[in-house]
Formats: C-alpha cells, structure tokens, sequence
C-alpha cells in the first residue's frame, strides 16, 4: 500500500537562477513567485496577479502550466522569445531553470511611513504634481516607486517618484498621479478634498532603473510615466552620466504637455547630447502645433538618426498599449529585447479585462 502511494505522491520541484548559484523548492501548486518569496529571494514583484509584468523572467529549462495567458501583460515579442510571469507559473518538472534580474539593487532598508500632502497642484486635466512629506527620510533608486493608502480607503496604490534620490535620503517626495475615472483615491485628490490628510507608504520598490553604460538612451514616457523617467534622468545629472539621451514624450493634445520647464532644465544640465521630441495624438488639425503628429512610438527612428540601434537602450513608462507597441518598434529596428527596460503602469480598467 505504501508502495502504491509513494507512485503519486506530488513531488517537489526546483527552480534554479541562472548566474546566481541560487536554488528553491516549488511545492505542488505554489507558484514561482510565492516560492521564491517563501524562501526569502527578493524577486521583483508587485500585483501577484498577472497583471503588472514585475515579475517576467525568462524559460531557459523545463516546461510550466500558466494559470493565465501571459500575452495580456507581456509583449508578444517576449513571449515568443521564452519570457513569462513568475506569480502565474508553476513548474511542471522536477528541474526548471529561468533567468531573472533580482531585486539586488534595492536598498535593504524597505520600510513603511506615514506621510501627509503639503502640495497637490494640478498641471492638466488629468495629471496632479502631488508632494507628500514624508515621517522620515526615505532612500531609493532612481525609478522605483512606493505603495501609497490613505488611511480613509481600503486599497493601496503605486505610484513612481518624480524626485531624484539623495544619499540621505528624501522626506519631501514628489508624485505625478494621473486621475483615474471611478477611481476612489484620485477622485478624492483631484476634488481637493485630501490636503494634510495622513498617508500609509511602504517601499521602495521595483526593479526599474538605469543600467550602467555608456550607450545612447531612448526614453520614452506617456501619461504620469514621465515620473520616473524624470528621476532616473535628474540622477543622472547629479552622478555626471555622460551618454546620448533622448526624450520621447506621448500626449493627445498642448494642453496635456506639462512639467516643460522641468525638461528644459534637464536639457540644459545633461551632459551630453539630449533631444526633447513631444508627440501630440490628437492636437486640433487647425491648430498652430508645428510639431509631431501620431503616437509617440511611431517615432522613435526620428529620436535616434544616426546610431546603430542594436547598441541602444530603452527606457518606457507609461500605458500597456504604449509599452507594447514601443517593444514591437524597437526590436524590429534591432534594439535587442535585453536592453529594453519598461515599467507598465496599469490601473484597475487593466484588471477588469484579466478577469
């Protein structure tokens, strides 16, 4: 009898990281993910729930069942190329091998705060320039983000820092928060009504940052997504990076163009070349705009003329239809999928359409 169920008894996988001499147990029906939390590897994540691609890493051995379609969240030019969503796999073989970029450059010091907004002043119809002080100085890296909850609401939400880090940390932080329709904590920011309210914050988090290298950057932004593009590009300055740099900037019409004088200033203290190209999507046809026309990804040849694009990075924030198509441009003009860095920003419109 023991032998008759020993022939079914579930056996425990194992995961194994490429180039990190690091190895964990899957139990039946754990993910990936939660696996790896369990066993305290800090694998990027966020949502847990298909929805944000924190959590892409790539196949290299064995085979998985995915508990949702990884095409909603990844590109098809990931997917194709063996990529998928830890918090959505479970290994289906007793050896899985996949590669991933952990969560090494994070501060050890992820810590939760109370904060208070002192500042919330509106730059479109849709966009707030939001200033929360902060109960300590908080430490992070150009790119990431915190979860923010006002204590009146029952969700968290995640936004980027606009502001560049400082080696002591930040106490006043800045946020761009775009309004969401139906949205409880932006419907409540945009009317006004939460000024000095008390603000729950964790982080930071995420894994989206700046590569060290000389090669020309392409970063493009939609939407809030300029947020942290704006603090990888102020740090940038401040640590004296010296490479090509231009600014794609995706906007339906001028009056949805904000935060001008912040590029400008940019401009003026890269060091290096820098173009700032703004695409406007739906800017009145007889409007006195002289400028770019289209979606912004449409002209991404136009930002870079003259280098060989396989030796170029790219840097995307903003909405999933953004990302996906930015993705799709850059690898079939030879970017290589590798040096293609994005954090998608979704919003509950984007979790209703995985459910």
């Amino acid at each position: 009898m023991k032998i008759f169920k020993s022939l079914f008894k579930k056996k425990i996988r194992t995961v194994f990281l490429e180039g990190k001499q690091l190895d964990f147990p899957v139990e039946p029906g754990s993910t990936i993910l939660e696996s790896a939390l369990r066993n305290g590897i800090n694998f990027p994540h966020n949502c847990t729930v298909g929805t944000c691609g924190s959590c892409k890493c790539r196949l290299l051995e064995g085979k998985i069942s995915a508990h949702s379609e990884f095409g909603y969240t990844l590109s098809s030019q990931e997917v194709s190329s063996g990529y998928i969503l830890a918090c959505q796999s479970t290994p289906r073989q007793e050896k899985t091998i996949i590669s991933v970029e952990l969560d090494e450059t994070t501060p050890s010091n992820l810590s939760s705060f109370t904060g208070r907004i002192i500042e919330n002043k509106l730059l479109t119809h849709d966009i707030a320039k939001v200033t929360i002080k902060l109960s300590q100085p908080l430490k992070f890296i150009a790119g990431q983000y915190a979860n923010i909850k006002a204590q009146s609401l029952a969700r968290e939400r995640n936004y980027s820092f606009a502001s560049a880090p400082e080696d002591a940390g930040v106490s006043d932080v800045i946020f761009y928060i775009r309004k969401v329709d139906g949205g409880g904590f932006t419907e409540r920011l945009f009317s006004g009504n939460m000024q000095n309210e008390i603000l729950d914050l964790t982080g930071p988090h995420g894994n989206f940052h700046l590569r060290d290298s000389v090669s020309p950057m392409l970063c493009i932004a939609g939407g809030s997504g300029l947020a942290p593009i704006f603090s990888i590009l102020k740090d940038a300055i401040n640590n004296n990076v010296n490479r090509p740099c231009a600014l794609l900037v995706g906007a339906r019409t001028q009056k949805d163009l904000y935060e001008l004088d912040v590029i400008k200033e940019i401009s003026d203290k890269w060091n290096g070349d820098f173009l700032f190209l703004p695409v406007l999507s739906h800017e009145p046809k007889e409007s006195t705009w002289d400028g770019a026309r289209g979606l912004v990804t449409e002209f991404i040849l136009d930002a870079f003329p003259n280098i060989e694009t396989e030796n170029a990075e790219a840097y995307m924030c903003g909405p999933p239809g953004m990302i996906d198509a930015g993705i799709a441009t850059l690898t079939e003009n030879g970017v290589q999928l590798s040096s293609i860095h994005y954090d998608k920003f979704t919003d509950q419109s984007h979790s209703a359409k995985m459910s």
